[in-house]
């Protein structure tokens, strides 16, 4: 089972930034082979693809509402993806979750939940306007 742990989240002013980070665990030994993705979830909305990248690092992809503003990256010799986001918006409030595909060495970044099979538990964000 893998166990991804996400941290960073908070309470900020829009127009401020954030640094998101998921480490994945000693379990998760195949990390390295696999698509991250992050996800959010506001109240009362269904969860969203916010951004991914493959396992190498070459290829990401991002939501239409997040592009030019959130950055993911990865460090796979830590077990370790993040998200920055600047210039928040009071409507990226959410639970921000981080997620692994259950595809090997695939330079496919998938965009929709069933993409994702490992799952976090969430790190709140809140933008206050």
């Amino acid at each position: 089972q893998a166990h991804l742990v996400e941290t960073g989240g908070g309470l900020v002013q829009a127009g401020g930034s954030l640094r998101l980070s998921c480490a994945a665990g000693p379990t998760f030994y195949w990390f390295s082979r696999h698509v991250m993705g992050w996800f959010r979830q506001a109240p009362g909305k269904e969860r969203e693809f916010v951004a991914g990248i493959t396992w190498s690092g070459v290829n990401t992809a991002y939501g239409d509402s997040v592009k030019g503003r959130f950055t993911i990256s990865r460090e796979n010799a830590k077990n370790m993806v993040y998200l920055q986001i600047n210039s928040l918006k009071p409507e990226d409030t959410a639970v921000y979750y981080c997620a692994a595909d259950g595809v090997e060495y695939t330079n496919y970044v998938g965009m929709a939940i069933n993409d994702y099979v490992y799952w976090g538990q969430g790190t709140q964000v809140t933008v206050s306007s």
